[in-house]
């Protein structure tokens, strides 16, 4: 039984991207495909796609790499944990990197980015932060 199933997303991305792979497969659920739609209009993905497969729906994720093969995402960290929820308001949002990177947050509205939140004045679990 897996205890986190978004650790183990950011997990297999950040090994995928490490070896330079052009994509991984993720077993599917809702909330991995809104975290892999955030990453997708943040630029920090291709795009990614639902597909059949035995014994479940398996999100595959097509990643990004520069013009000389450098890295999109550098770095992807879980921020709230099953052990320990973090919860932010909006006055709390503070820029990754003055910018450069993002957070993602499930609130009331789905899973949006940072700078989304800013926009709708929407707090909520900050998930995960990209750079």
């Amino acid at each position: 039984m897996m205890t986190d199933p978004i650790a183990d997303m950011l997990t297999r991305i950040r090994n995928a991207v490490r070896v330079e792979r052009p994509f991984v497969d993720i077993p599917a659920s809702g909330l991995k495909r809104g975290l892999a739609e955030v990453l997708k209009r943040e630029g920090y993905i291709w795009d990614w796609e639902e597909i059949e497969a035995q014994p479940v729906r398996q999100l595959r994720v097509y990643l990004k790499y520069g013009p000389n093969g450098e890295r999109v995402i550098r770095h992807i960290r879980r921020v709230s944990k099953p052990g320990r929820r973090i919860y932010s308001p909006v006055s709390k949002l503070k820029p990754v990197l003055n910018g450069l990177g993002i957070t993602i947050l499930s609130t009331s509205r789905g899973i949006i980015s940072d700078r989304e939140a800013r926009q709708r004045r929407l707090g909520g679990e900050v998930l995960c932060e990209v750079w």
